[in-house]
């Protein structure tokens, strides 16, 4: 970040800075003690568990040059009281945004949100200097730490943007101000939260809300939710899609091939053949979405080829290995109804000798439709895998669903714990076997990957 004199940092966020201490300069925002180098703004954080008060002292003994605090410590030591912290946080991030003058491009959407941030980077990497969201700093505690730790020669930002509740995008659109917003879709993740799709497409509408008046959205095409508020605001929207002939940017001549998927694209008057090295139709709206900002940007069809030519994902997101003779998929970062649908997808698309093995764990935040949303995951199941495990309250749902749709009771089978099933696939799996471990964030389905991998006979 560029450097930032206190009272920059104050007027931003509305604090109060003794006026001996206003002149002094800050390069960097640090909320972790343990990580304070010299030239850091400390931000004392309350968490449930600690409270950066305890440690602003330290902080500043340790090179801090000052500390952002809600409540006094001592007047020797440099600092900038505010009412709330982490709310200062977003204030300063959001001054910072503005004196930058970076574009940003935003992403939201039930499903792909991730993936998609790291393909729009990548494509824009091809022209700009390009910073994004790292991990899973979507929130309104990432989101701050991720502009503020913008290099100083970022030209465009790709921040990813999450929400759980109504407002909670309006705050970060506030933040961020994105000149384009990507909503990849529109699912029932958090439906339990927000009520209805309608309710989750309102909330995240939101991340238009801090948008100039020159911004646009970027939205998928073949979501009828989205398309059909396409005259709906004062911003122009432009559409993706495979189905819907009528979008922007669309993809033709699918092709699913044993590593990846090819196809070709058609948008603003240009043609050209894409092949993404992932598995699936989903992966081909995230293409299109980052294929669309770049070509919105200024990025030639050649360079975009040659960027998703080299694309990798990252985390627990359908990463794909051979490990003891056994393919992996591992997709542990998150899961909901549409988002596990398409993991089955990749799974049926496999070429294999051996068995196809979906290790599935329950799917959150789908209040009153959980029930039924495991219950169809699992007859989706059918003809997918031949060996269904599950693990977790909601999933024996998944199971009757599977069994009522005609899979053998003997291929099913359900754990309450880690280290059950995974001695279980231990027992099961063979080689040349297929193995997709999926469930929400909260199942740690990881943990029964680990376990599994770790000393298999």
């Amino acid at each position: 970040m560029k450097e930032l004199t206190l009272k920059q940092i104050a007027d931003w966020c509305g604090g109060k800075v003794s006026a001996r201490f206003e002149h002094l300069r800050v390069s960097r925002m640090q909320s972790d003690s343990r990580k304070v180098r010299s030239g850091d703004l400390f931000v004392a954080l309350k968490g449930a568990k600690v409270d950066g008060h305890d440690f602003a002292e330290t902080a500043i003994n340790h090179g801090a040059v000052a500390a952002l605090v809600s409540r006094p410590i001592s007047e020797k030591l440099p600092s900038i009281e505010v009412e709330d912290t982490l709310r200062a946080y977003g204030d300063i991030a959001a001054g910072y945004r503005k004196l930058t003058g970076v574009k940003v491009v935003g992403i939201t959407g039930s499903v792909g949100k991730t993936t998609t941030k790291e393909m729009t980077a990548s494509v824009l990497e091809a022209v700009y200097h390009t910073a994004k969201t790292e991990g899973n700093h979507n929130n309104n505690l990432g989101l701050p730490m991720t502009i503020m730790d913008m290099p100083e020669n970022t030209e465009v930002a790709v921040l990813e943007m999450g929400m759980n509740h109504s407002g909670e995008m309006e705050y970060l659109s506030d933040i961020a101000r994105p000149d384009l917003a990507i909503i990849t879709n529109i699912g029932t993740m958090h439906i339990e939260h927000l009520g209805t799709r309608e309710g989750i497409l309102q909330a995240k509408l939101e991340i238009m809300r801090g948008m100039p008046d020159d911004g646009a959205g970027v939205f998928n095409g073949d979501e009828p939710l989205l398309w059909n508020i396409r005259a709906i605001g004062k911003h122009k929207k432009y559409y993706y899609g495979i189905e819907n002939h009528a979008c922007d940017v669309t993809a033709t001549d699918i092709v699913e091939l044993d590593d990846g998927v090819r196809f070709v694209v058609h948008g603003f008057g240009q043609q050209f053949e894409l092949f993404v090295p992932m598995l699936g139709r989903h992966a081909v709206y995230n293409a299109l979405a980052a294929t669309t900002v770049g070509l919105l940007l200024g990025v030639k069809p050649e360079q975009i080829q040659a960027r998703f030519s080299s694309f990798h994902n990252t985390g627990m997101r359908q990463k794909i290995y051979v490990k003891n003779g056994v393919t992996i998929i591992e997709d542990c970062y998150n899961a909901g109804p549409e988002s596990t649908e398409a993991a089955l997808d990749v799974l049926a698309g496999i070429k294999t000798d051996g068995r196809r093995i979906a290790v599935l764990g329950d799917m959150l935040e789908l209040g009153n439709r959980s029930a039924a949303e495991h219950y169809r995951i699992g007859r989706l199941a059918v003809g997918k895998a031949d060996l269904l495990l599950t693990y977790g309250e909601h999933s024996v749902r998944t199971l009757t669903g599977a069994i009522t749709g005609g899979m053998n009771p003997k291929n099913t089978d359900h754990f309450d714990t880690h280290e059950d099933m995974a001695h279980m696939l231990k027992m099961r799996v063979s080689e040349g076997d297929v193995v997709l471990f999926k469930g929400s964030r909260g199942m740690r389905m990881e943990k029964v990957l680990q376990l599994f991998l770790d000393d298999k006979k």
